[in-house]
């Protein structure tokens, strides 16, 4: 039997937490496939639970010297699976456009393959300060276009969309940043 040590642990593990990430995306899917007030403001609370678990997971891995080689592969696919998913189902309600989520999805996975060549290659490029602001973006996006129905007066869609017009501009922005990094550390 766990104790509640054990638990606690097991539940702060940084490798824990973005599994953790990972696993709530089909809940999100699911309560997004049924759009209404209650599903959707669930949804968005998931949504931004998860989101928190991203900065855990780093934060304990850092302090406590818990960095893995699975964590430093997993944390960034996790996050790309939390939003791309996420901006998938959104697109396909009607309540975001689908050329967009075309532009910032395929940003991630043109980045993730140069990632993975520069590896290859023995470089490492480092995420600038425009990915985590791409990111924030991002998130400050999704939250308020998942809830989407108006809630104390606030036009929670129209607030979201604003962000995620922002992000779209950082995603793009920070997409050419890393081509022309790339670029330059490959020297092609």
């Amino acid at each position: 039997m766990l104790s509640k040590d054990k638990i606690k642990n097991l539940l702060s593990h940084p490798n824990s937490l973005t599994l953790c990430r990972i696993a709530i995306i089909p809940v999100i899917v699911i309560l997004m496939l049924f759009p209404n007030r209650f599903f959707t403001f669930i949804a968005a609370l998931l949504f931004s639970a998860a989101a928190i678990t991203d900065y855990l997971d780093g934060y304990f891995a850092r302090r406590r010297g818990l960095v893995t080689d699975f964590g430093k592969i997993m944390d960034p696919v996790a996050d790309k699976l939390l939003a791309s998913s996420a901006f998938i189902m959104l697109s396909s309600l009607g309540w975001i456009p689908g050329w967009m989520v075309c532009i910032i999805i395929g940003r991630e996975i043109a980045v993730t393959g140069l990632r993975n060549f520069a590896v290859e290659s023995r470089e490492d490029i480092a995420a600038s300060s425009l990915g985590k602001y791409k990111t924030g973006f991002q998130i400050a996006a999704i939250i308020p276009l998942l809830f989407h129905y108006p809630y104390f007066g606030l036009n929670f869609h129209a607030i979201g969309t604003l962000f995620l017009w922002a992000a779209l501009v950082l995603t793009v922005w920070s997409g050419v940043d890393y081509f022309i990094k790339f670029k330059r550390h490959l020297k092609i």
